[in-house]
């Protein structure tokens, strides 16, 4: 017997149960990952402090946001297209209206979307920085060498997203509930990934910089 009939069939696992299983992996994964962050704790300081501690970190959050001067020197590409594809990935996710509906049905929190063809654009721009990414991945030889198969592997759940989007939304598989499915299986695939890999850095990347102010801002020590 076959598992799907249809492909509203698929469509509809896709929308139910599938979800349903991604986004508990997802929440209970980083639920874990964070827990295990702060459990690990910190050695009791008992200098006095010289200054405070949630200033300095939350300035190092922002400030280390953006790239120094030595970096950018270094690696203009990296940084360039590295905040092209990040910026425009977060575009496609938080103001595409049909995403922003699905929030606001599951969360009752709901903000202003783009218009469709200017997010139809950015996915685009991003998939295009993705792919040029990758290539100077696999052309850099000291980078290449650096890679592993979690970095390829992190590569293809965060392109396969906004290509099956960018897929559905032309409507260039057919059936169109086809192409809907398989667009949010892919995202399915990225929220189960998400904790396990690299791309927790999404989260953890915060706590680490505000830690690191944090501990300057207690020594008196600018950030």
């Amino acid at each position: 017997m076959e598992l799907f009939s249809t492909a509203n069939d698929f469509l509809l696992w896709t929308r139910g149960d599938a979800f349903n299983i991604a986004v508990s992996i997802f929440l209970i994964g980083v639920f874990i990952r964070v827990l295990e962050i702060f459990l690990m704790g910190r050695k009791v300081d008992f200098s006095e402090p010289r200054g405070t501690e949630w200033g300095p970190g939350l300035k190092n959050i922002i400030t280390r946001s953006v790239v120094d001067n030595g970096t950018f020197k270094r690696a203009p590409f990296v940084v360039i297209v590295g905040y092209i594809w990040h910026i425009g990935f977060f575009i496609c996710i938080l103001f595409f209206i049909p995403h922003i509906e699905l929030i606001n049905a599951m969360l009752g929190i709901k903000w202003p979307g783009l218009a469709n063809p200017l997010v139809d654009a950015t996915a685009a721009v991003t998939m295009f920085a993705l792919v040029a990414m990758l290539w100077y991945r696999l052309t850099h030889p000291v980078l290449k060498f650096l890679s592993t198969y979690e970095d390829y592997l992190v590569w293809v759940v965060t392109f396969i997203p906004l290509l099956t989007g960018y897929l559905a939304y032309h409507r260039m598989i057919d059936p169109y509930p086809l192409a809907l499915g398989l667009h949010i299986l892919s995202v399915e695939v990225f929220l189960i990934v998400f904790p396990f890999t690299k791309l927790m850095h999404t989260i953890t990347l915060f706590i680490a910089r505000w830690y690191s102010g944090a501990m300057m801002g207690r020594k008196g020590i600018e950030s």
